[in-house]
């Protein structure tokens, strides 16, 4: 491990004993599995953990049409000939490092098939076109994300999948947490920052509105580093808050009445 100082870390504030959790599964060779809405921190939260382990990460952003080959590697032709170059997956492997599999639920189904060896006492690798079946070192780590507000029939994470992870569910945090975040984040004064969290307060507390979600700390984040720099709050607001959650003209209307609410 690294010795690293705290403030030389990406900053993530705890919320509860994510930290801890985290630690103990990569001692354990536990795959760890990260449940929550979108923006919420989960990304940053696994990059100030690769640091604080000081271990290389390797962060995939799963879509539709990605594959297991893709986590793998493949053969390409390079300078007139074919050489394999190995994937993601197969570099966090080799090196003991953290593999991140973002929004996981989006890949196609070979990926689970793929990981299931990782995700048990075996954690293997096993990669059919070269023939060979890697043995992962103790440092490595398999990390994993989805957003179950998303999840349908034809896209969700199956049970026999979700039980080889031990998993932490993250939510939005609480106003006393996410305003000092924000304030960090975007060098916005409190004042303001304590103003922008009470209004994404009260568009999460919103029922009945065509909101698929609240307003992440991501765009609030983004909002307050505009104000901070000088746009004034309502045209921040409607670019960074308003645009991004609804393209329906009576949401956004009512979002705009929201805000005018909070800041009189």
């Amino acid at each position: 491990m690294k010795d690293l100082q705290t403030s030389d870390l990406p900053f993530y504030r705890p919320v509860a004993d994510e930290c801890d959790v985290f630690e103990t599964a990569h001692a354990n060779g536990l795959p760890l599995l990260l449940k929550g809405p979108t923006g919420c921190g989960k990304t940053r939260f696994v990059e100030h953990m690769a640091a604080r382990l000081g271990l290389p990460l390797h962060t995939v952003a799963c879509h539709d049409d990605l594959s297991a080959a893709d986590l793998i590697g493949r053969y390409l032709l390079k300078g007139g000939e074919t050489v394999w170059v190995d994937g993601p997956l197969t570099r966090a492997v080799r090196e003991g490092g953290i593999c991140y599999l973002d929004e996981v639920v989006e890949a196609r189904k070979d990926v689970t098939v793929v990981l299931h060896p990782l995700t048990d006492d075996r954690r293997r690798l096993v990669m059919d076109r070269t023939g060979e079946e890697l043995e992962a070192p103790k440092p490595f780590m398999l990390v994993a994300s989805y957003n179950p507000g998303y999840q349908n029939i034809l896209k969700k994470l199956k049970p026999s999948t979700r039980q080889r992870f031990i998993s932490i569910g993250f939510d939005f945090p609480a106003p006393e947490v996410e305003t000092p975040v924000v304030m960090r984040e975007s060098r916005l004064d409190e004042a303001r920052a304590t103003a922008l969290v009470r209004l994404a307060g009260k568009i999460r507390a919103l029922s009945g509105m065509d909101l698929e979600e609240g307003v992440s700390t991501r765009l609030l984040i983004y909002a307050a580093t505009m104000i901070a720099r000088g746009m004034a709050v309502d045209r921040a607001i409607e670019a960074a808050i308003i645009e991004p959650l609804s393209d329906e003209p009576d949401v956004q209307q009512a979002l705009r009445d929201l805000a005018a609410v909070i800041y009189g």
